[in-house]
């Protein structure tokens, strides 16, 4: 299974959310967003095991099971799981979302901005 996505990611967020957490089995998702259409599928499409419908699915690999992009955004745009892009991309994550619903195991110590919800629900303190 293979994709490619050029590197001119919107945005870049980890993610905390217990969806996000259940389908990485890590305490949270990196994530990289772009418009739907700059990621293609070029190989093992039919490798590819979906999770939703059209406008919302997560596309794992039906081979190994990772995690490779959700759909979002009424499928407008991917988030695209950090962890399987093969080049280093030049965006970084610039903020935690859903930490209202973080693994209480988990802390986080890197000083970005902290988000209960969206990027609108600013974390007291975080």
């Amino acid at each position: 299974m293979r994709y490619e996505v050029a590197d001119q990611f919107d945005y870049a967020l980890n993610c905390h959310c217990s969806n996000c957490r259940r389908t990485t089995g890590s305490a949270f998702k990196p994530f990289a967003g772009i418009a739907r259409d700059k990621l293609r599928v070029t190989r093992g499409g039919d490798h590819l095991m979906i999770y939703g419908d059209e406008l919302a699915h997560n596309a794992h690999c039906r081979v190994c099971g990772s995690l490779l992009y959700s759909v979002v955004r009424q499928g407008a745009f991917v988030h695209v799981a950090m962890g399987t892009l093969t080049e280093d991309p030049s965006i970084r994550p610039s903020a935690h979302i859903f930490v209202g619903s973080k693994a209480t195991w988990f802390e986080i110590a890197d000083g970005l901005p902290q988000y209960v919800g969206h990027v609108t629900e600013r974390e007291p303190g975080g």
